[in-house]
This record gives C-alpha cells, sequence and structure tokens, in this order.
C-alpha cells in the first residue's frame, strides 16, 4: 500500500522487451533505497512495481502484459520522468490517502489554465470510472494522491498547488497526455459489499440503477 504522497522523481534509464512484457530499469534521484530490497514494492506513476534488481541508482522491476494494457507504462520512454513512492510502514504519515498501485483505468489531460498561482487541469476518465469519482474525495493520478474539485459525468477538475507542480511530474501535463488514475479504494469494496450474496453470482460485477431500484435506493 501506498499513500500517493511522491518522495522522488524519478527517470526511466532502460526498456527491454522480453517476450510479450517488459523489463525496466528506473534511476531514483533523491528517493532513499538504504532500506529496500528485492521484492520490495515501488510505486512507479502510480503503478506498484516489484524490485528485482538493485544495481545502485535505481532499481529493476518486471512489467507484465497486465500492466501494460491497463496503465500508461507501455507508453514511456528512454528519459521519462515517473513519480516515485515506497510502500508505506506503520510509521509512515498517511498525508494522502490509502492507495493500493493498481490502476483502475487510463484517462485524458483535457485543458490545463492557470487559477492564481496554482495550476487547474480538467482530466476524462474511462466511462466506467466516473461512478467512483465524488467532489471532494480523492483520486490517485499518476501515483499522486489529489482531491476532486469539481465532477462533470465521467470529467473531473483537480486545483495543483505550486509545491505539488515542483515535486511531481504534473508540471509536465498537456491536453492530450494520458495518466493512470486509481479511484479511492474503499468506494470499489463498497460497491462490491453492497451487491451482498449476489456478488457470488456471475455477472454481478457492479452497481446498477435497476440494483438500487430494487434495494430502496432510489424513488420512483
Amino acid at each position: 500500500m501506498f499513500t500517493g504522497i511522491i518522495q522522488a522523481v524519478g527517470t526511466i534509464a532502460a526498456m527491454e522487451p522480453r517476450g510479450g512484457d517488459l523489463r525496466m530499469r528506473v534511476r531514483t534521484g533523491k528517493l532513499d533505497l538504504s532500506d529496500v530490497a528485492l521484492g520490495d514494492s515501488i510505486a512507479t506513476s502510480g503503478v506498484c512495481l516489484t524490485v528485482v534488481d538493485l544495481p545502485g541508482d535505481g532499481y529493476w522491476a518486471d512489467v507484465s502484459g497486465e500492466s501494460l494494457a491497463r496503465t500508461g507504462l507501455g507508453q514511456l520512454k528512454l528519459g521519462s520522468r515517473v513519480n516515485l513512492e515506497l510502500a508505506l510502514t506503520p510509521q509512515t504519515r498517511l498525508g494522502g490517502h490509502l492507495v493500493s498501485g493498481h490502476v483502475d483505468g487510463v484517462g485524458t489531460v483535457l485543458e490545463r489554465s492557470e487559477d492564481a498561482r496554482s495550476i487547474r487541469f480538467r482530466i476524462e476518465a474511462p466511462a466506467e470510472l466516473a461512478k467512483y469519482i465524488a467532489e471532494k474525495g480523492s483520486i490517485c493520478v499518476d501515483g499522486v494522491s489529489l482531491t476532486v474539485n469539481a465532477v462533470e459525468g465521467a470529467r473531473f477538475d483537480l486545483n495543483i498547488v505550486p509545491h505539488t507542480l515542483t515535486e511531481t511530474t504534473l508540471d509536465e501535463f498537456a491536453p492530450g497526455r494520458k495518466v493512470n488514475l486509481e479511484v479511492d479504494v474503499i468506494a470499489r469494496y463498497l460497491e462490491r459489499l453492497l451487491l451482498g450474496e449476489k456478488a457470488a453470482q456471475p455477472g454481478k460485477g457492479g452497481i446498477t440503477t435497476a440494483f438500487l431500484a430494487e434495494h430502496g435506493f432510489l424513488k420512483s
């Protein structure tokens, strides 16, 4: 688990195709790797990756075909900058929100505008994620824990303060950029819990309008 509070910005140093998936080397810059061991997890622009080698200035990780298909890691190039966070410990301050490092989908930056000293972004999420995004709720974008300022359909706004722009890759965001999205884990589990025993039935993957009406959540 992670918090979405970025500890360093790294760079992609190597990308080696391995029979359908990828082995990737990340130089970690100021990230303290002194207590990192093989098998530990590091969130890399929001994707939980397992360390398979520690060359001294960073780490190597295997990126599965599933991760390449469901995240934006496959679009990275040599020199691309990535947000980094070590897995949390019992002593870690939970300054952001609980983040699993399991990306739910890839969104698209639609707009970027100045808002006093901050930058405001509008991002469009995949339609199936819209129900999990709430105004003043939390969302993880490329590994950064952020507060949703406004929601309109599958589109949502973020207000990014100068410190966050400086300490992450968000200042690179421009219209058209693809970003990794992870919705609040509590929302995902709550949806599954509401299904009750029907969760075990095939085809009962989510809450529908019919389900809500049947259980009294919607008035006719």
